[in-house]
């Protein structure tokens, strides 16, 4: 339950040392499109852990191969996974596409500012974040991934970045074929492959972005182990997670990096994106971000957000029902 008020939890935020900090500079601002990964390159940067959590498996790659109770079915469905996932490069059965940009940004309290240009004349956008208001130990801060982000009154010009990738454009077809063929089998594991494939984009164009095309980590160099456990500098939190709950931010990414028209990556009314084989976030390029779990809010800080949002009390509470800290029909009888 939250402890804090918000503005408590404003008091006790993540206090970065700015005087010592020089934002780094990203190789452009505005959006880039890549329209074709190479399937065969992503191929490398998989998590397979996950995939075997679809089947109900449970334990750590590669272990599970040789696991007692289940190593003989996690075998033959990697094997089974492995040949498909071999015609998926050959064939071409799939394409990977990303849409990513760098922003002019400041943080303004719990938001992020996002600028039209270097200029930071105009609002481009605002992205609104929710803080911790759970108590923690003394020397814990109530985090907001808005504190990864320069305030306007340090004077550095700092930015912030967005992306969507896709693994799943073309993959209609082929599950038709098998479901025709009454193969659920087939098609269930090719749905699996492409979600690892997209969650394989998203982590080689991050790896990209921190090496190169932001470049605040030129000399990082991590094993595929490494990168999924996530031992990076800088984050890419994604909306409808942890850090940032709320799935209507995901609206805000939609205008910012014109994902629809650029990579055909839909979202529906529900801001589910279509195909489901897909990631997107945003980039925070601060060495001290960490991923966190927003948990439960209080009225105060749902009040608040909504505001900023322009958005009515009773439609915020509908998408941030999980992280109520209150009973929202209590606190409307009352």
């Amino acid at each position: 339950m939250p402890q804090l008020s918000l503005n408590q939890a404003r008091d006790n935020r993540f206090n970065a040392i700015w005087d010592d900090y020089l934002p780094p500079q990203p190789a452009f601002t505005g959006n880039k499109t890549f329209h074709d990964i190479d399937l065969a390159v992503l191929k490398s940067y998989i998590d397979w852990m996950p995939f075997f959590n679809a089947w109900e498996f449970h334990g750590k790659y590669p272990a599970i191969l040789s696991d007692k109770v289940v190593g003989d079915s996690a075998r033959t469905l990697f094997g089974d996974a492995s040949v498909m996932l071999d015609k998926i490069i050959n064939e071409k059965w799939l394409q990977a596409k990303a849409v990513f940009g760098f922003y002019p940004a400041h943080s303004e309290d719990d938001d992020v500012i996002v600028y039209k240009d270097d200029s930071r004349g105009g609002l481009l956008e605002r992205l609104c974040h929710l803080r911790q208001q759970r108590l923690k130990p003394e020397g814990h801060a109530q985090n907001c991934l808005s504190d990864y982000v320069a305030p306007a009154s340090t004077g550095l010009n700092d930015f912030v970045g967005a992306f969507a990738v896709t693994a799943g454009i073309g993959i209609d077809e082929h599950v038709e074929r098998f479901e025709k063929d009454h193969d659920d089998y087939s098609a269930i594991i090719l749905k699996a492959l492409a979600d690892r494939l997209a969650e394989a984009a998203a982590e080689y164009l991050h790896e990209r972005v921190r090496r190169e095309l932001w470049g605040y980590a030129a000399d990082e160099q991590l094993s595929n182990d490494e990168l999924i456990g996530e031992q990076y500098t800088g984050i890419r939190p994604a909306p409808g997670y942890p850090a940032c709950p709320d799935h209507t931010e995901k609206g805000k990414l939609w205008k910012l990096l014109d994902v629809e028209s650029s990579i055909g990556l839909k979202l529906t009314e529900s801001y589910a994106m279509v195909p489901t084989a897909a990631v997107s976030g945003f980039y925070f390029a601060h060495p001290d971000a960490r991923y966190f779990s927003v948990g439960k809010i209080d009225r105060d800080q749902l009040e608040s957000y909504a505001e900023r949002k322009g958005m009515s009390v009773v439609e915020a509470e509908k998408w941030l029902m999980p992280n109520l800290g209150y009973d929202p029909n209590e606190a409307s009888a009352a």
